[in-house]
């Protein structure tokens, strides 16, 4: 999505009603490119962002200073600030992260029938996308089924963490845009996860889960060519 449009999204979302913080910026900014709005390479503008979101320059730059630190953005000296483009250290980092939180939620989180119905209509739109073909359909229902999956937990702080988390993978799918199997066959591995936890097979879930993680991480590192 061109810079102008993810601008004019951050806009429609509305402004804060408290103090624009840096916190707030950069939870705008990283919830813009876990929806895939902010490609990496993009260049994100002092001026048009401090306009859109009507923000001082100053807490423009705390906000950059967060998300250098989870490696969203990256800041290239005199040419600015940048969505960042993962490498495979970043692939492997966020894959620890996600082997150690996501099976944990699966395996002891509180699964409700409303999750479970929540957790059914996102297959459902994985299923639409898969049989469109919409790799951004798939990729989109891929993140919020993970996203939901760390809800389970009931933390705040955990459900933080896999939102930084998915920001960063959001990046990493951009290189699998022209790979629609990559997406593609984990609809279905996504739907028996979802079987499984309501069945209440939740060692199960957990174990493949984790069997799945090491999969796509795997797939993820040859086809950036950090592994043969």
């Amino acid at each position: 999505m061109p810079m102008n449009a993810a601008l004019q999204g951050i806009a429609d979302g509305g402004q804060a009603t408290h103090a624009h913080t840096g916190a707030w910026v950069a939870g705008v900014l990283r919830q813009r490119i876990s929806a895939g709005q902010l490609a990496p390479g993009t260049k994100l503008s002092e001026q048009a962002l401090s306009e859109a979101l009507g923000v001082s320059r100053n807490t423009l730059r705390e906000a950059f200073t967060v998300l250098a630190g989870e490696s969203v953005v990256q800041r290239i000296p005199n040419r600015g600030v940048f969505v960042a483009a993962p490498g495979a250290d970043d692939v492997r980092e966020i894959y620890r992260v996600r082997r150690m939180i996501e099976p944990a939620a699966v395996l002891w989180g509180e699964v409700r029938a409303e999750d479970l119905e929540a957790l059914d209509s996102i297959i459902d739109r994985a299923r639409a996308a898969l049989a469109a073909g919409s790799v951004q359909g798939m990729a989109d229902a891929n993140q919020e089924l993970h996203e939901a999956l760390v809800a389970l937990s009931g933390s705040a702080s955990l459900q933080e963490l896999m939102e930084r988390v998915l920001a960063e993978m959001r990046l990493v799918f951009h290189a699998m845009a022209t790979t629609p199997d990559f997406h593609s066959h984990y609809v279905e591995r996504n739907a028996a996860l979802v079987a499984q936890l309501r069945e209440g097979r939740r060692e199960e879930a957990a174990a493949e889960l984790r069997r799945y993680l090491d999969g796509a991480e795997r797939e993820l590192l040859v086809h950036i060519g950090a592994i043969p």
